[in-house]
């Protein structure tokens, strides 16, 4: 078994996004190569209404995937296919924009006035890009869920782990996405394919994950980051990327550590990336942004399609 090293440890930085909403973006926007086939990840806690109620009125997207995790609160939706909802804590929802969708998500708090939860986005591979689009809306009960001996909890939302399936299926990145809790003070190793590329989101707790070579911790709200040395601790809001391997090893800090743990089948594509759109070429950009222009972004269903 060969443990993966941390090639990188990042923090989440703040961002406005839709019509005003405060989040902490992980990564995204960017040269996102070494998250492939994973473009961008979004933690949207948060326990002021104000800076999120006004939410991502209606939006295009077009060549991804959006997956979207709640935890607290709810977020209501609506698309261009007619279908709306809520996803409430514990839900999934698993979008495939295909050729295009328009939709809007609209975040409303707990009874507390909490509205926690993340939006991982997913390239699409070219052959894929302009499929129909479909939702997978996965509720908190039907997300199996696997506890280990030594008490770490895991749900399993997509892909396989400890002989357990996820309910979200048949993703062209042959993704696996799991919550994570590992008790306080447990040191646990967790399995990773091989080929993918791979990264963890601390999001409650503390903890090291560690490298070949030794122990790297992930960084609290609370270090200096004037800090010669390399940021240690891995806390709330620490997002770590993995270099190669089939096994990932954390040792949970004093109060536990809770984390998505995301691996992915890179698709090594060229990307071409506006705002809520993705395609390989400029030139593809430049048309789908000309369809919504002209009132044709939207495309028909094929016939006997659902």
């Amino acid at each position: 078994m060969s443990l993966r090293p941390v090639k990188r440890l990042i923090k989440a930085k703040p961002t406005i996004e839709g019509a005003g909403v405060h989040l902490r973006r992980a990564f995204g926007f960017g040269n996102t190569s070494e998250f492939d086939p994973f473009l961008l990840l979004d933690d949207f806690r948060n326990d002021v209404p104000e800076d999120y109620l006004a939410g991502f009125p209606w939006h295009p997207h077009r060549g991804i995937e959006t997956i979207t995790y709640v935890l607290a609160g709810t977020v209501e939706h609506g698309d261009s296919m007619g279908n709306h909802g809520a996803i409430g804590a514990g839900d999934i929802q698993w979008m495939t924009a295909g050729s295009g969708i328009v939709h809007q998500e609209m975040p409303k708090g707990d009874q507390s006035g909490r509205m926690h939860g993340f939006q991982l986005w997913a390239n699409l591979p070219a052959s894929l890009k302009m499929t129909a689009p479909r939702y997978q809306e996965v509720k908190a009960g039907d997300i199996p869920e696997i506890t280990d001996d030594d008490g770490t909890h895991v749900r399993v939302v997509c892909g396989k782990f400890w002989g357990t399936t996820g309910p979200v299926d048949g993703i062209a990145a042959d993704p696996t996405y799991l919550d994570v809790s590992v008790p306080p003070g447990q040191r646990k190793t967790l399995p990773v394919e091989t080929t993918h590329n791979s990264f963890a989101y601390v999001f409650s707790g503390d903890g090291k994950f560690c490298n070949a070579s030794g122990p790297l911790e992930v960084p609290t709200e609370s270090v200096g980051w004037a800090d010669t040395k390399p940021p240690a601790e891995a806390g709330n809001r620490s997002l770590i990327l993995f270099d190669r391997g089939d096994e990932v090893e954390v040792h949970a800090g004093e109060d536990g550590i809770r984390f998505l743990l995301c691996s992915g089948k890179p698709l090594q594509e060229p990307v071409a990336w506006y705002g809520p759109i993705v395609m390989n070429t400029q030139e593809q950009l430049r048309q789908a942004f000309e369809e919504l222009e002209k009132g044709t972004f939207l495309k028909p269903k094929a016939a006997g399609q659902k």
